[in-house]
């Protein structure tokens, strides 16, 4: 069977993440009989210099794109019917408040030495969109780890550490270098990249012409 590898450069606090992964998945289930895919996390911070506990989103969201709180709540509730129709919660998307997405980076980081990185991912999606959980708090992260089934021990030491930090910083200085400004992105076979939270059928033409046109090319 034909390999994909996909790396995905994303943050927790991105919506469109979140919608752009149900997506892909829904891509990969299509193409399950043509290909065999390898997910590779990488971490993006969308509000690095975020601190505490942040303010409501609406509000946050409107200074920040030079737009009104309206525009900003029309805009999250589109996200929540698309989310919806993906079978993902984002019940409380417009409750949430802004928050730094280090820490839940660097337990991503660990959940994947253990093959548990997008499990540990989708959790920290249902955390912050679902249920308007502030996931900078390492009692809300250590949930996270629960629901995953991994354990809230080890990740206790993780979050009390260092430990996943300079990867975490590694990723988002390379994936600045090499022009990723925006998420998600995914780059396919370490070669292609696509932008955006595209739509399930545009990704399974695109990772079929990435194939064919790896097939075609002389070895």
């Amino acid at each position: 069977m034909r390999k994909i590898a996909i790396d995905i450069v994303s943050d927790i606090a991105c919506p469109w993440c979140a919608i752009g992964y149900a997506r892909l998945e829904l891509a990969m289930q299509r193409l399950a009989s043509e290909f065999a895919f390898t997910i590779r996390w990488h971490a993006f911070e969308l509000n690095p210099e975020q601190s505490g506990e942040g303010e409501p989103i609406l509000p946050a969201l409107a200074r920040k794109y030079g737009r009104s709180e309206d525009e900003m709540r029309a805009n999250q509730s589109q996200m929540m019917t698309i989310a919806q129709d993906l079978g993902i919660n984002f019940a409380k998307i417009q409750e949430r408040r802004s928050c730094n997405t280090f820490d839940a980076h660097r337990l991503v980081k660990w959940a994947d030495e253990q093959g548990e990185a997008t499990a540990m991912k989708k959790a920290l999606f249902e955390a912050y969109f679902g249920r308007a959980e502030n996931v900078s708090e390492h009692e809300v992260l250590l949930r996270c780890v629960e629901a995953v089934g991994l354990d809230s021990g080890g990740a206790r030491e993780v979050l009390a550490s260092g430990q996943y930090a300079d990867a975490v910083r590694q990723d988002e200085a390379s994936y600045q270098q090499a022009g990723v400004s925006s998420v998600p992105a995914y780059i396919i076979n370490d070669k292609y990249l696509i932008s955006g939270a595209q739509e399930p059928e545009t990704l399974v033409s695109a990772l079929q012409e990435i194939a064919a046109e790896a097939e075609e090319a002389p070895q």
